[in-house]
């Protein structure tokens, strides 16, 4: 089976439906750190990424918008001193999306790879 950081994100339209809750909760097996949660009114994937150096934390935000640009699927990034929360939701149904799933574990894959570093 394929792990969802090795998918791409699909073209997502107004209207695309969002993803159920059976489906959610099969998706969140994959990426167990991330929680979903409602934010601002909108069922989100949040998750927090802790670093010792705010460089570090501002290079782990700069490679999530590289890695949003090339799948053109955008967070929202809090970078602090010491930490970086990303929001993954799609905006076009204001709700999550497989692509959120798939983009959480891309941005673990990051996190993963920036640790090795």
């Amino acid at each position: 089976m394929e792990n969802l950081y090795e998918k791409h994100c699909e073209a997502c339209r107004l209207g695309a439906p969002v993803v159920t809750v059976e489906e959610a909760h099969k998706l969140l097996i994959s990426i167990p750190a991330w929680k979903k949660q409602f934010h601002d009114g909108v069922e989100k994937l949040i998750r927090e990424f802790y670093f010792v150096e705010f460089n570090d934390a501002f290079s782990f935000t700069y490679k999530i918008a590289s890695l949003a640009e090339r799948e053109n699927h955008h967070p929202s990034i809090l970078t602090e001193y010491g930490k970086v929360t990303v929001y993954w939701w799609t905006h076009k149904i204001n709700g999550l999306h497989v692509n959120d799933f798939i983009m959480a574990a891309k941005t673990d894959m990051i996190a993963k790879l920036a640790a090795k570093a």
